[in-house]
């Protein structure tokens, strides 16, 4: 009879214990410091602490990396703080060197402009910079090292020599090599562009790829023309005080012997609402790609 009332006892005592439990944890809610807090961090320390398991310690790591970045960009505080994010990066890296995945998103993570993410593209090249010494045949890596450079820093030239070197690398894409005279030609550096392009044209087994080698040589070549007829337009209006209304006005003042026609043989527009000449759009010429150096129409 003890024995039942002993049982009772017990039972009633874990049925209170839940019960103070649950309204214990209503509303609870797990501490966060103000200032994160990283126990383990890359150096000999990080070593002997994993014991032997390094690739299971980057996997966890890597997820608390998503886990960190994606709560302090949801956050609604004001000051948002990303000083974790790097230093999360390079132990994961540092614990398995072939993530590719980390130093990839890593490198976006770290791209990302305030508050969305830190804006460190300084940080993000350091650490694709790790990974191509680690891994130097991965094209990947210079190929994003590139895009950093594009759109962070508007640096074109620096972009275009990360897509050359990427493009060397084996597997590589050939549209790389495109890329490459592409951000030459946005950066306004048309001559480099076009030396590019004609390495492209001159070396490429497809016969697509040379005949878009082509298209853009002579893009470049009606930007050239463009600009001498817009300065010769632009003089017209400073002594007439309006711009042309045609390019027959124009050879009938003498200015032009005939219509300029793009290297396609088809004649420029005189665009009157931008006051500038055009590309025609019954040109091949006139689909040029984002981005590239000249005149979009």
């Amino acid at each position: 009879m003890k024995t039942w009332h002993l049982l009772g006892a017990v039972a009633a005592l874990m049925v209170v214990a839940v019960f103070i439990q649950v309204r214990r944890d209503d509303g609870w809610q797990a501490y966060e410091p103000a200032t994160p807090i990283m126990w383990l961090k890359a150096g000999p320390s990080m070593e002997r602490a994993t014991l032997g398991y390094d690739a299971l310690v980057s996997d966890v790591y890597w997820m608390r990396t998503v886990v960190y970045f994606g709560r302090q960009r949801l956050s609604k505080a004001e000051n948002k703080n990303y000083d974790l994010l790097y230093p999360l990066l390079d132990l994961v890296t540092t614990l398995d060197p072939q993530f590719t995945v980390a130093y990839r998103f890593g490198a976006i993570f770290l791209s990302e402009r305030y508050p969305d993410g830190p804006f460190r593209p300084d940080q993000a090249i350091a650490l694709l910079q790790r990974g191509l010494e680690r891994n130097p045949t991965r094209w990947e890596y210079p190929h994003d090292i590139a895009f950093v450079h594009y759109f962070a820093h508007q640096d074109y030239r620096a972009a275009s020599e990360w897509f050359d070197r990427a493009s060397k690398l084996p597997n590589a894409p050939i549209w790389l090599q495109s890329m490459a005279a592409v951000t030459l030609a946005r950066g306004g550096e048309r001559a480099s562009s076009r030396l590019l392009w004609r390495e492209l044209y001159e070396n490429a087994e497809a016969e697509a790829i040379k005949e878009s080698a082509l298209v853009r040589l002579a893009q470049l070549d009606a930007f050239d023309q463009i600009d001498q007829l817009n300065e010769l337009v632009w003089r017209y209006k400073g002594r007439t005080g309006r711009f042309p209304e045609s390019w027959a006005e124009l050879i009938t003042r003498g200015v032009l012997r005939n219509v300029p026609q793009d290297p396609t043989g088809v004649p420029y527009t005189l665009d009157l609402a931008n006051e500038d000449v055009r590309i025609a759009r019954t040109s091949e010429l006139w689909l040029v790609p984002e981005g590239m150096e000249g005149y979009r129409q």
